[in-house]
């Protein structure tokens, strides 16, 4: 661990920004981009870990699957945290910070069967989906266009990858009822 004691920028803090939007409306989209940043990573743990444990006859898509979903979390995540900084602000970081921070709650440690576990990811991309539609329409008001554009992207691969979760969780399948038992 490094012994340098100078801090250049104190967490929870928001620093004037060269993008010029006005330091009462960075902090506050600061603030919103660090509730985004929190629940991306609650749900970035929870389908990675979904992905370490999915089990059955479908094992080897679902897995892909996951991996997808939690590589475009994570790519969405880091876009916000750059756009905090850019702001004038500090990501928020740090696994008690990050949880403490979110909105969504992580499902615990135990595994459940595959169905239960699509139903957690499912109700929790919806909640992230209507959180980070209030944080669009918070950077729309208050004028910072770039930001909203930014969490419209990121909300598209959000929508596109809970859809996803909905049609495997929908009861028609090719796996015949003899290879259930």
């Amino acid at each position: 661990m490094s012994t340098q004691k100078t801090v250049r920028q104190s967490a929870d803090t928001v620093e004037e920004n060269k993008l010029r939007l006005e330091q009462e409306k960075a902090e506050q989209i600061v603030d919103a981009l660090n509730t985004e940043l929190s629940n991306a990573y609650v749900l970035y743990h929870q389908l990675k870990k979904h992905h370490w444990v999915v089990e059955g006859a479908e094992f080897l898509p679902l897995h892909e699957f996951l991996e997808e979903a939690y590589e475009h979390v994570e790519e969405g995540a880091d876009e916000i945290a750059e756009r905090a900084q850019a702001l004038g602000g500090v990501p928020v970081s740090g696994p008690t910070n990050l949880e403490d921070r979110a909105t969504v709650e992580f499902e615990g440690e135990d595994v459940y069967d595959v169905r239960t576990m699509f139903e957690n990811d499912l109700e929790m991309y919806g909640d992230i989906i209507e959180s980070m539609r209030d944080s669009i329409e918070l950077a729309e008001n208050l004028g910072d266009h770039a930001t909203a554009e930014m969490l419209r992207e990121i909300l598209v691969d959000l929508e596109e990858d809970g859809h996803h979760f909905e049609h495997y969780l929908e009861d028609d399948t090719l796996v015949l009822e003899e290879a259930t038992k």
